[in-house]
Formats: C-alpha cells, sequence, structure tokens
C-alpha cells in the first residue's frame, strides 16, 4: 500500500493553511496530549505557568501531532508540547515555517507496535504478519518506527492494509475480540492498552537500535517566537522548572499530572517510568540542540522516503535561543 498521496494531501493542506500565528496576547494557547503524563501537567493543574507568566494560558488536547501542526498553521495554536518528529518533519517539509525550540520527552520504550495475542506471532515467525490489517497513526512518530520496524524485517507497506487511526481509536478497537486489526501502533496510556491484547514485535535494545532515538519537541510558528520571545522563553524557564522538581521528588506532583492527562495513577505512574526529561543543559549539548537534533531530523527526513522531500538543512529548524534564555531566568 502507498502511503505517499495520503502525506502528500496532509502536507498540502498544511502549506495551504499557514502564515503567521503570532499576535498580540490576551491568553497563551498551548497543544498536548491527554493520556501523556509530563512533569509540566503539575504547573497545567495548578495554574502555575498562567501564575508565573501575567497571561492566561489555554490547554487544548489532540490525539496526534499531525494535527497539532494544522492548530498551528491556522493559529489557533501558538505552542505545541511534545509535538513528535516525524509530524513536525512532514509539516516543515509542506513549508510550514516552524521551530524545535526545546525537547520535552524521550521515550523509546513508549512508542511501538503491538500483535494481537492470539495470532502468536513473534520477531521468529514474523511474517505470518503480512496481508493483514494495521493500524498506524499517519504522519506520526508511531509511524515512522513501523516503517523501520517492517523494513528491519524485510517487509514493505505493500504487505499490508493499513488504515490510518489515532492510538486512542486503535486501542479502543484492538481491545474488541471481533477486531480485525492484527497489529496497532501508538504510544502513552493507548499503547499501554494495546500491551493488554497483545505484544510488541521487538523492545528495548533492540527496538532502539532498529528506530534510532525516539523524542518528542517543544515546537512554535517561527513568527510566534519572533514576536513574543519572552513568553516563549518563559514558558520553557517554566517547563524546566517542573522537570527538576519531578527528578527531586516526582511524588508531590504526580496528582495533578494524573488530572491533566486523563489518567488513573496506576496508569500515569506506569507510563511516565518510561520516560526521559532531559535538563536545559543536557538539552543545550552538542547531542541535542547544540547539533545532534539536527542531523536526527535529516536522517529521519530520509527514512521516510519518497513521502516527504527533505529540507536542504534542518540546522535553521532548531532555534536554542529561547532555552538558552530561559535557562537564564
Amino acid at each position: 500500500m502507498k502511503l505517499t498521496k495520503t502525506l502528500t494531501a496532509m502536507a498540502v493542506a498544511l502549506a495551504a493553511t499557514t502564515g503567521s500565528a503570532a499576535h498580540a496576547l490576551d491568553e497563551l494557547v498551548v497543544a498536548y496530549f491527554m493520556e501523556w503524563p509530563t512533569p509540566n501537567q503539575h504547573a497545567q493543574a495548578n495554574k502555575l505557568y498562567a501564575e508565573k507568566m501575567g497571561i492566561p494560558v489555554k490547554w487544548v488536547a489532540f490525539d496526534a501531532g499531525t494535527a497539532m501542526s494544522a492548530a498551528m498553521a491556522s493559529g489557533d495554536v501558538h505552542i505545541s508540547y511534545s509535538q513528535g518528529v516525524t509530524p513536525f518533519l512532514v509539516a516543515t517539509a509542506a513549508g510550514q515555517d516552524l521551530q524545535i525550540v526545546d525537547i520535552a520527552v524521550s521515550y523509546s520504550d513508549n512508542d511501538n507496535c503491538v500483535v494481537r495475542s492470539e495470532l502468536e506471532i513473534t520477531k521468529e515467525n514474523v511474517m505470518d504478519l503480512k496481508g493483514k490489517k494495521v493500524a498506524v497513526p499517519l504522519g506520526t512518530a508511531a509511524h515512522s518506527g513501523f516503517l523501520a520496524q517492517i523494513k528491519y524485517f524485510g517487509m514493505s507497506e505493500s504487505d499490508f492494509t493499513i488504515v490510518d487511526m489515532a492510538p486512542s481509536d486503535s486501542a479502543a478497537a484492538f481491545s474488541q475480540p471481533s477486531t480485525d486489526l492484527a497489529m496497532a501502533c501508538g504510544w502513552g496510556g493507548s499503547l499501554r492498552t494495546m500491551k493488554q491484547h497483545g505484544n510488541p514485535i521487538i523492545e528495548g535494545a533492540e527496538k532502539e537500535s532498529v528506530v534510532g532515538k525516539v523524542f518528542d519537541v517543544t515546537s512554535v510558528p517561527t513568527a510566534f517566537g519572533e514576536e513574543n520571545p519572552d513568553v516563549l522563553s518563559k514558558f520553557l524557564a517554566i517547563t524546566a522548572e517542573m522537570n527538576a522538581m519531578y527528578a527531586k521528588d516526582p511524588a508531590p506532583m504526580m496528582n495533578g499530572i494524573a488530572k491533566e492527562a486523563g489518567m488513573d495513577m496506576e496508569g500515569t505512574t506506569a507510563v511516565i517510568g518510561t520516560f526521559v526529561f532531559p535538563d536545559t543543559a543536557t538539552q543545550l549539548s552538542a547531542d541535542w540542540m547544540g547539533g545532534g537534533v539536527a542531523d536526527y531530523l535529516t536522517n529521519a527526513a530520509k527514512g521516510l522516503g519518497d513521502k516527504i522531500t527533505p529540507l536542504a538543512d534542518y540546522s535553521a529548524v532548531v532555534n536554542s535561543s529561547y532555552l538558552e534564555a530561559a535557562s537564564k531566568m
């Protein structure tokens, strides 16, 4: 199955709506994911962003990073927190003027594809997946991971019937005994639900060796950052403060995190326990914002094949200046 037309149509739609998302702010609008627990949700729950920044902050939940891109293109969202790399690549390849301004979370063990248990398919007999229906959220990190894994096992997209589904939807379908889905791909709480009914083909170090780093970014329209540098830097500073608090003692923060993630405490603890939240110094290092991210974007864009036209230079879409300013606040 060829997905080029699907992603191209998505890219054209994004490019067509791209414009300046920046304007005089009456409130800051931030995109985030439900069932994706992160330390800054403690600040979200306790309205600390609004208190510390002196401006109302509206949090809007999305089910995929592609929708975040569209919302930034239309000007409905100013900051996308924890957007996946693949949606960012699709949007910027389409001409949307976005920048990565920090690393939200690294999570190689919390993004994967799961095969139905009753099929009894492992990496030893993975070819038995050929011809079956797979739920994949197109244009996301889970999509890139799916492509890398099937290539690793010597298969291609044409070997499957691929259905574009948000992880929350595919997890719900996957839990039904009558489902015709053989495999579903996703992240966070949805991945945890999928694992109740199936098993990943590969995990841990083997998966990371195949897929590479898996991380999400904080992204913004370039114009928004240029016109609101203090607002953006303050947002990043508060986020870094929450990460530092969590690293020191997560217990007092967990109720707020669970509330804003829309999860029970057991699920919140299980999911966030697989996450890594790099501190500011780590993010500004050569491995990340100091060059590593641009290199990763270049390689990841190549991995998407003919689905996008990569940028000539990805260092132009990685801007560490706001994080550097935040580190001094």
